[in-house]
């Protein structure tokens, strides 16, 4: 049973430090839009390139689905929601897993 233990651990850890990295690129996202950073920097422009080409396989293709909210984009709050429930359902997993070898 404690064989499988890290293997859920360490999905359960990457799903959680993707949804931190989805935070700091809506975070730095809004800081951009809003003049606080400036892409000029090439320190900023280099974090910020690296968290739209992380974050952006992801976002893409929820952006397709969602409606037209005039300029709002929502679909970091879905991302982080779908890795939420993938996080739950990992778990569900392993305890099913755990009870049906027991």
């Amino acid at each position: 049973m404690n064989f499988l233990y890290p293997f859920f651990w360490l999905l359960h850890t990457g799903l959680d430090i993707y949804k931190w990295i989805v935070i700091i690129a809506a975070v730095v996202s809004l800081l951009i839009a809003f003049r606080v950073l400036d892409t000029r920097n090439r320190l900023v422009w280099t974090i910020a390139d690296f968290l739209y080409r992380i974050t952006e396989p992801a976002l893409r293709p929820i952006r397709r689905f969602m409606p037209d909210l005039g300029g709002i984009d929502i679909s970091p709050v879905v991302l982080i929601l779908l890795l939420q429930f993938s996080q739950m359902l990992l778990s569900a997993a392993y305890l099913w897993l755990v009870r049906a070898i027991a």
